[in-house]
């Protein structure tokens, strides 16, 4: 499926103004700063100046929240989001409520406390992250994720995404019976996305600590309907 660009112009702009430079230019910026994460039930809040605003919001990372504070805003990171930028970016630190930072397995146990599947959606955040795709959670569609070639002012998302487990045998429960297939794909086709299902294999058993990530493998798959007026004989 080819982009779906929104508007003249749209897809100069993208091309201007790669996603890759902008996440370069908010990584240092973060590390810059000492950014540091406050931990908050199921997300992270982040504080940013102008600067670091300006970059969260065109990289797509995390939620502006109002405040009062005027030169200041604090954005909602989902987890996912908050352990790329920790984990993956290492721009960011992560604090609890009594301001103690969370070494990686302290947080990688938090997030698994607060989301079973946490290291399943992860590996697949990260992976479409790693391919510059902006990823955004897609509760919405029904699904985990979706993702957009750039930011999504200037094109629509092309994958609704669902991360499942391939040793766990789908603990999520998705796709596991023929009725989910037909209403996801339904739900798919009429907001024009193409189902992107990314089956986590993971090598070595058990996830104690996020050092399993690298055991873990990525299977790519797209799933779209069939339709018999593609296959039809033209008219004689």
């Amino acid at each position: 499926m080819a982009p779906r660009w929104k508007g003249k112009g749209a897809e100069t702009k993208a091309l201007a103004d790669p996603i890759s430079e902008i996440v370069s230019q908010l990584q240092s910026s973060l590390v810059q700063s000492n950014s540091r994460g406050l931990l908050s039930g199921m997300s992270v809040l982040l504080k940013a100046n102008a600067a670091q605003t300006d970059l969260l919001n065109r990289a797509c990372f995390g939620r502006p929240k109002v405040t009062a504070e005027e030169n200041e805003q604090w954005f909602q990171l989902s987890m996912e989001e908050a352990f790329y930028l920790y984990h993956s970016l290492m721009c960011i630190k992560i604090v609890d409520h009594d301001d103690c930072e969370q070494s990686i397995n302290e947080l990688w146990k938090y997030m698994i406390s607060k989301k079973e599947n946490f290291p399943v959606l992860y590996k697949a955040y990260s992976h479409l992250r790693s391919k510059k795709w902006v990823v955004i959670l897609g509760s919405q569609y029904g699904v985990h994720f979706v993702a957009y070639r750039h930011h999504p002012a200037l094109v629509h998302s092309e994958y609704a995404v669902l991360a499942l487990s391939a040793r766990n045998g789908n603990a999520n429960g998705r796709l596991r019976v023929w009725s989910d297939f037909q209403c996801t794909l339904r739900l798919c086709g009429s907001v024009a996305k193409t189902l992107l299902v990314l089956n986590i294999t993971e090598y070595q058993g058990g996830a104690a600590s996020p050092s399993c990530l690298e055991s873990y493998g990525v299977e790519e798959r797209t799933i779209t309907r069939w339709s018999p007026e593609q296959c039809r004989e033209g008219k004689l």
